[in-house]
């Protein structure tokens, strides 16, 4: 067997091993342990996390769901690479539909969205604090969710969820990246205020200034992990 890489799943009494086992090989893909391109052996690698293939499984199809791996028939999984043509791609689509959001959420967010926002913000600081990526990340999402719910366009909602699975693998890269997570909560809370004050203008170019921010934090973060590929 190849050398170990992977390291043995520690048992959560507050999660099923099947999640756990998720976790695990989402973050070996998000650092660059498990490579762009890489097959994935359910054997080896339940082998080299201490636990039986049916997690391991189960948690290679979530990744695919996630778009984290790709299914070839006949041959198996593979880790899906990043280009920066994807890259740009994506992010030049949410540039556009994140700040026209924002605008529309300007003119039509209600009260109780408001107070909602401002408690995600609370949350997401806290989390920001300790470090807790995978609950800022969780955050981060229902932050950008309640702006397409207040945007009030039911097309403008659909659009961005046909990039879910890119934009969920993106935002998860960007925010594990060193100081991000601070500097997207400053943004988000520029956004918050520029919406609150119901000031359109200004609601659309910080989203739009969010989303470039967010694009050069996960280049940079996947040209040091390896993930980036050509």
């Amino acid at each position: 067997m190849a050398e170990r890489r992977l390291i043995p799943v520690k048992l959560d009494n507050y999660k099923p091993l099947r999640e756990i086992v998720f976790e695990s090989l989402r973050e070996a893909i998000i650092n660059g342990v498990l490579k762009p391109g890489e097959r994935l052996m359910e054997v080896q690698l339940a082998e080299e996390m201490g636990v039986s293939r049916t997690p391991v499984r189960e948690a290679i199809r979530k990744l695919e769901l996630e778009g984290f791996v790709i299914m070839v028939a006949r041959k198996g999984a593979y880790v899906a690479g990043i280009s920066m043509k994807d890259v740009a791609d994506v992010f030049e689509i949410r540039a556009a539909l994140e700040g026209l959001a924002a605008s529309l959420a300007a003119e039509r967010i209600t009260d109780e969205e408001k107070e909602e926002m401002e408690r995600l913000l609370v949350r997401k600081a806290a989390c920001v604090e300790a470090g807790d990526y995978d609950s800022l990340t969780e955050i981060d999402t229902q932050f950008h969710e309640l702006l397409y719910k207040a945007s009030r366009n039911e097309r403008l909602m659909q659009i961005i969820s046909n990039l879910r699975e890119q934009i969920n693998r993106f935002r998860m890269v960007s925010l594990a990246f060193p100081g991000r997570g601070r500097e997207a909560l400053e943004e988000h809370k520029k956004m918050a205020e520029a919406i609150a004050e119901r000031n359109a203008a200004l609601a659309q170019a910080l989203a739009q200034e969010h989303i470039e921010n967010a694009e050069n934090a996960l280049l940079e973060a996947m040209q040091k992990t390896g993930v980036l590929t050509d």
